[in-house]
């Protein structure tokens, strides 16, 4: 007789359930195996973090993505890079490239913009002329990195 095995995030998640019902335990008296103490230690203070905030654009395959290089296909790829192009020079694209090596081909490439917006940063991705097509669709979220861990020298600052 073999012993039943959950599915890897089945397991995952029971012991999640595990680890947080002991911490409800303890934290409701219950014996943990810990001597009391007279008093509980201080709470250190979290040190402040100063985060900046970019715009991650991730593309991929849209509704009309063929892997047949056209003419056509050809001419939207060479206007996707002069977009991106123009965003580089306006300050709002921070950098930009294309996926390799991933496990969902239809995760084609990303960019980071710098705008003051979600809004802002959805509506440059969208005036990709790849993205109008249909080729491309984006997904845009917030992203938040602590402060002076990553510089980009070859990016022009935002007119």
């Amino acid at each position: 007789m073999t012993t039943p095995t959950l599915p890897r995030p089945a397991a995952l998640a029971a012991l999640l359930c595990c680890a947080l019902f002991a911490g409800a335990a303890g934290a409701q008296g219950a014996p943990t195996g810990a001597a009391p103490k007279d008093k509980p230690p201080k709470a250190k203070a979290a040190p402040q973090m100063d985060f900046e905030k970019h715009y991650l654009v991730i593309l991929r395959r849209g509704p009309s993505w063929t892997p047949e290089v056209t003419p056509e296909a050809e001419r939207i790829q060479s206007e996707h890079i002069a977009h991106l192009t123009r965003m580089a020079e306006t300050g709002k694209l921070v950098i930009a490239g294309p996926f390799g090596e991933q496990q969902d081909p239809t995760f084609r490439g990303m960019c980071l913009y710098k705008t003051g917006t979600l809004e802002e940063a959805r509506k440059l991705a969208e005036e990709d002329p790849a993205v109008k097509t249909g080729r491309l669709k984006v997904e845009v979220m917030a992203w938040y990195t602590e402060k002076g861990y990553m510089a980009f020298p070859k990016a022009k600052p935002v007119k």
